[in-house]
């Protein structure tokens, strides 16, 4: 009989992390994109014109996301130039696998967070070093190693990047997690 409560105990309370985890993914991933959408806008210049009937054209922040934007170049990471000449299934690959990459992250976080929170005492001391952890990842590993394959070189981007992942990203998966355990008396 034990086993059995041990059990059911032990499986609710997996399902309410993995649903902790997947709402701070939403929320953050969709935080994360906006404001990476944004920065790269008026960062990179990219959006400002677009490329239609064989001449490039000024467009609005609107027209540049219809156009996919942020998404297109997400994609590229493992399709190379061709997302940049796909349509909407290259927008939508990019979704995917921003969500993806941004579910990663809430989860290790939220397995790491008990120790971390012990070491460093302070949700904003953890949300800065992981926020700095999870930029140094994408920015230094993940992007050059992909078919991207370029290392951020602007140190103002570099900054507002940076920024961009501590308040969107990290300060909000760190604070969801905080009350997670504090809800199951771990921290």
């Amino acid at each position: 009989m034990e086993t059995a409560l041990t059990s059911s105990l032990s499986s609710r309370k997996e399902h309410d992390m993995f649903r902790a985890i997947s709402l701070a993914t939403v929320l953050t991933g969709t935080l994360d994109i906006i404001a990476a959408q944004i920065h790269f806008y008026f960062a990179t210049g990219r959006g400002a014109t677009i490329k239609l009937f064989g001449a490039e054209e000024p467009v609005s922040f609107f027209s540049y996301l219809e156009h996919g934007g942020m998404c297109k170049y997400i994609s590229a990471a493992i399709f190379g130039d061709r997302a940049n000449a796909g349509g909407t299934l290259m927008i939508i690959w990019g979704i995917v696998f921003h969500y993806m990459i941004a579910f990663l992250f809430t989860a290790f976080l939220f397995i790491i967070y008990t120790q971390l929170i012990k070491q460093l005492k302070k949700k904003f001391i953890v949300a800065l070093f992981y926020g700095l952890f999870a930029w140094a990842m994408m920015n230094l590993i993940v992007i050059p190693l992909s078919k991207i394959n370029k290392l951020p070189s602007d140190p103002v981007n570099m900054f507002v990047g940076q920024l961009i992942v501590i308040a969107m990203v990290a300060w909000p998966v760190a604070t969801i997690a905080h009350r997670f355990y504090s809800r199951k008396e771990l921290v």
